[in-house]
């Protein structure tokens, strides 16, 4: 039986009757391990709680989903526990019918009650991430019409809320007891009805998964070919050089390696050079989002954007590029990089539609070419950046006293970076020295992974590195990152504490729009304004993902266009006989 198809603004790639996904090879043999390797610690088994640095796998492996996104497409949605959905044709409810044989790990049936469990618990548990809150917010609520149908009714119409409900995590209503919340369960592991059970952790140290031999699922065709493993493990490193001699090791299995020094000078050595060990750079078409440096807007000091631009300035990325990152990257422009949803050139009729009636509360860069990052070139270096940032701080008020650059008050500017890798204290080292001689003190610091994720869910940092994520199809998602609800929600993805009237009337385009040309506009707009704002410093993007692994694994013939590596090698590799 084929399973049901929603699409955002487009005909799905798989019609009904589709046996799999073009990119698994549905005659995958099953068996064997899957090692990988995961940065710092845990102390939850939780995935869903504000608080705790929270496990690997536990949510992708054991919990099933109302719906799976296809990997080849901008935005599909394929039914998994649903095998029927409707939306109304008043667009004001979506129905899911739930397969009957679909059950939980225990062998109990998985229900509308469960459903309705599930989305209740994200999304008014005080103890959740407010992700999901925010995320669907337009839910009125969840009702069970019978045990195997839900329908969740809509505040107003939101052009992607019947899509994002298809990514609901559905999870046993008996996992919480009566009179207990989700910050109550800090090591029992949700109840799921995923391809895996969890068989084995030691805290902050490693944890592991075991294949459910009796996966409902299996022959399903979003699942045919896929969740090969017998088993899929990772074990936990505290930095990136101990990590990177463990795989040469063997201690695990598959790297997805993020440092450009270690690619360039890492993955060396008799294993790679007679095959046991294969590196490869595999290329992919995910919108690169933005990964940077984001200002704090929530300390004082960052109020004024001349200020924010200025340090901006004094970022040499051709510089990092070349003496740091052997001129691996290119700079990321965008909160869409790498993507039809970035914007370009001046304003088309239909972005203009938008920002006009805006223009009272915006800066007028928005209305001509996208602002882009600073740029040094061989001849001139940071020279030239470093004057035009001098004169940006004495404009909005700066002057020097004494070596140092100081406000009205004569208090010195003095910023924090925080961060859990100490790979950006080689990244930082030259901006330190850039910004000293505009008088500005820059000192890193480096935490313990979950002291950091702490510290971001309290917002209390001046500046760190994060990523704006982006998929195909934005939406939602947009409101955590720059609504002004989030920017007062704690653990939010608001890391900039961004409120500003004229995003935030830009924002509903995200949930009301009718096709993919209006959401494009919406996209191009909104990339504009944010860009104006100088709120990060733009970092850097790969259109390709380096990977290495041990040469034991078989893999599909073709690559999925939108893919994370470490999901594509769980997903739908096999090992070797």
């Amino acid at each position: 039986m084929a399973a049901p198809s929603q699409a955002l603004g487009y005909v799905p790639k798989y019609a009904a009757g589709f046996t799999h996904f073009d990119y698994v090879n549905p005659s995958a043999p099953k068996g064997g391990r899957l090692m990988l390797s995961a940065q710092g610690g845990f102390d939850t088994l939780n995935p869903f709680s504000l608080k705790g640095d929270k496990a690997d796998g536990v949510e992708a492996l054991t919990l099933d989903t109302l719906g799976v996104n296809s990997e080849d497409e901008p935005y599909s949605c394929y039914g998994l526990l649903a095998d029927d959905m409707q939306l109304a044709a008043d667009k004001l409810s979506m129905r899911f019918h739930l397969n009957p044989l679909a059950r939980f790990a225990n062998g109990r049936p998985v229900q509308a009650a469960d459903v309705v469990a599930s989305f209740n618990t994200l999304t008014r548990d005080a103890a959740a991430t407010p992700q999901y809150r925010l995320y669907w917010a337009d839910v009125k609520q969840a009702v069970a019409l019978d045990a195997n149908t839900v329908r969740f009714d809509f505040k107003r119409r939101n052009s992607e809320l019947h899509m994002i409900l298809c990514q609901l995590p559905v999870f046993s209503r008996q996992w919480i007891p009566a009179g207990k919340t989700l910050a109550d369960m800090v090591l029992v592991p949700p109840v799921g009805s995923g391809p895996y059970v969890l068989s084995q952790y030691q805290l902050g140290k490693n944890i592991r998964f075991s294949r459910n031999p009796h996966y409902w699922a299996a022959n399903l065709p979003v699942r045919r070919g896929m969740f090969n493993f017998d088993e899929v493990g990772y074990r936990y490193y505290q930095d990136e050089t101990a990590r990177l001699e463990a795989f040469k090791a063997g201690e695990f299995d598959v790297s997805a390696e993020n440092m450009a020094k270690q690619w360039a000078r890492g993955y060396l050595g008799a294993k790679f050079d007679d095959g046991r060990i294969v590196k490869k750079a595999l290329p992919h078409q995910r919108s690169a989002g933005m990964q940077g440096f984001v200002f704090n807007l929530r300390r004082q000091q960052f109020a004024d954007k001349r200020l924010r631009q200025a340090i901006s300035l004094a970022f040499d990325f051709e510089w990092a590029n070349r003496n740091l990152f052997y001129g691996q990257y290119r700079r990321s422009n965008s909160f869409f990089t790498n993507s039809e949803l970035a914007a370009s050139g001046l304003p088309g009729p239909d972005e203009l539609k938008l920002l006009q009636p805006l223009r009272e509360k915006l800066d007028p860069a928005v209305f001509g070419p996208p602002v882009e990052p600073p740029f040094t070139d061989g001849r001139y270096g940071i020279r030239r950046n470093l004057r035009e940032a001098r004169q940006l701080l004495f404009e909005a008020g700066w002057r020097y006293e004494g070596g140092k650059l100081v406000d009205h008050r004569g208090r010195p500017l003095r910023i924090e970076f925080l961060t859990y890798s100490k790979v950006y204290d080689r990244v930082a080292s030259g901006w330190q020295q850039n910004l000293a001689k505009l008088g500005i003190t820059l000192t890193v610091r480096v935490v313990d992974p979950a002291i950091y994720q702490r510290r971001l869910n309290d917002f209390d940092y001046d500046m760190t590195v994060v990523v704006y994520a982006a998929s195909n199809s934005p939406g939602n998602e947009q409101l955590d990152f720059h609504s002004c609800q989030a920017a007062q929600t704690p653990g939010s993805q608001n890391w900039a504490g961004l409120c500003d009237p004229a995003v935030e009337a830009l924002l509903p385009q995200f949930q009301h729009f009718t096709s993919r040309q209006q959401l494009l506009a919406a996209s191009h707009a909104l990339d504009r304004v944010l860009r104006a704002g100088y709120y990060l410093v733009p970092n850097w993007n790969l259109p390709y993902h380096r990977m290495a692994w041990w040469n034991r694994f078989g893999q599909p013939a073709r690559l999925p266009l939108y893919y994370s590596p470490t999901t594509w090698a769980i997903e739908t590799w096999w090992e070797k006989k």
